[in-house]
């Protein structure tokens, strides 16, 4: 059992921070939002992600697991340091340090003893070296410490699952000490036989953005099949489960839509072209990968127009606004894009999400029309717009939803609903990849 310090009460962060406690540490999971802290010390958790209130709970009244503002304080009392602080995407591209040169600061000044810094959060190859540079610079006495790079791989929406049972663990480290105390952290992992990829910093550093960058690639590839399939009659379903059927290939990340979102993939890709700029690689495929994804956004508005062609003074109903299911996440959701469109052609949105709502009117349409349930979303719609992938969805009455809406307009951007059934009850729809069979 070691004693843990995580800064930074985020996504990564709390779920990072209940997982360790999980595995037997001590955890102390600090912020400098006072707000949030007193939140979750009433037990309350500042963001939705599915299983993450049991496992808090659990450690919380194991006494492994507990909260603080004070994070000088916890620094000193602990013998690993996770920074697991955001890294929004700055104007250029290029990932924002500055909060974990913040925290990195923080940690300096209060050195005691040895302690392991390790970045969690996900930052661009050669910050392990500033990170060091920067406390050597910073520390106050001659202690010794050692930097690791511990990238998380977390899918919004099986948090829990992915840090409890990872496909593997990446530790990027420059020292045996260091690697030993990691094993420790990890140890109920390394019992299991977990995967463990032990490397240098920098190559740790990278196999995160290389990792997205390259799911980001598989996500964009198959929305242009998709696309194209739309054109000649194919069905992108067929394609993508043959595709996955080879090994090489595999299934996952084969599913066509509006694109991607939420708060990894574009900034990664992002950071990863910045960097290679940086060193004078040109990542041709992300970037084109990144336009592709933006266009994504207007293909699903145009099948909306195909549909009705004058949006003026028509109502839309728009089913979903997380970027994916099982997240209340809206940052860079194709929602945003789309709506943004239908306002412009002057169409009256209404808009239905079991969770995100209410972020989507903080951060970005505070005005927005949000209903409580499907029903009163879609009633006297015109068009019906499907954009998140939610279960309830899925499930939907096509019977009663042609009875409730004004006309039986539906452009499925997710492929959840049957054609069978739309054709046979006399719908006008548009799916991806899908539309023209």
């Amino acid at each position: 059992m070691k004693n843990i310090c995580i800064v930074g009460t985020g996504y990564v962060g709390l779920v990072s921070g209940a997982g360790l406690a999980d595995f037997g540490n001590k955890v102390i999971c600090t912020d400098i939002d006072l707000e949030k802290i007193e939140m979750l010390n009433r037990g309350e958790i500042p963001i939705y992600e599915p299983g993450l209130k049991e496992l808090i709970d659990r450690n919380v009244n194991a006494d492994r697991l507990t909260f603080s503002a004070d994070i000088e304080a916890a620094v000193r009392e602990s013998e690993v340091i996770f920074i697991a602080v955001g890294t929004p995407m700055g104007d250029d591209g290029a990932a924002d340090l500055r909060a974990v040169e913040a925290v990195a600061t923080t940690i300096a000044k209060n050195l005691n003893n040895y302690k392991i810094i390790c970045t969690k959060s996900t930052v661009p190859v050669g910050t392990g070296a500033r990170i060091q540079a920067l406390v050597m610079t910073e520390r106050v006495e001659d202690i010794d410490f050692d930097i690791v790079s511990n990238p998380e791989f977390l899918r919004e929406g099986s948090a829990v699952k992915d840090f409890l049972l990872p496909d593997r663990v990446v530790l990027g480290v420059n020292s045996k000490r260091a690697e030993s105390v990691m094993a420790d952290v990890y140890r109920p992992l390394f019992i299991n036989e977990t995967p463990m990829v032990i490397t240098n910093i920098p190559s740790a550093e990278m196999i995160k953005y290389a990792s997205n960058a390259f799911l980001a690639v598989k996500i964009s590839f198959i929305n242009e099949v998709a696309n194209l399939a739309d054109q000649v009659g194919a069905d992108v379903h067929t394609i993508a489960k043959a595709m996955g059927q080879d090994g090489r290939i595999s299934p996952k990340f084969l599913h066509p839509g509006p694109g991607y979102g939420g708060s990894c993939f574009p900034k990664d890709t992002e950071a990863l072209v910045h960097t290679g700029e940086n060193h004078g690689v040109q990542f041709q495929v992300v970037k084109a990968a990144i336009e592709a994804n933006k266009t994504q956004r207007n293909v699903i508005l145009e099948k909306a127009k195909d549909l009705v062609p004058d949006l003026e003074g028509k109502t839309v109903a728009i089913l979903g606004l997380a970027f994916k299911a099982n997240t209340d996440d809206v940052r860079d959701t194709p929602a945003v894009e789309i709506i943004q469109g239908l306002e412009k052609a002057g169409a009256e949105v209404r808009a239905y999400d079991p969770i995100a709502a209410e972020n989507m009117k903080k951060f970005f349409f505070p005005k927005l029309d949000t209903r409580s349930t499907v029903v009163e979303t879609i009633t006297g719609a015109d068009l019906v717009i499907i954009l998140t992938e939610w279960n309830e969805l899925r499930g939907l009455s096509l019977e009663s939803l042609k009875q409730l809406v004004k006309a039986p307009n539906i452009v499925d951007a997710r492929n959840i609903l049957s054609i069978d059934q739309l054709k046979a009850m006399g719908f006008n729809y548009r799916n991806v990849g899908r539309s023209k069979i």
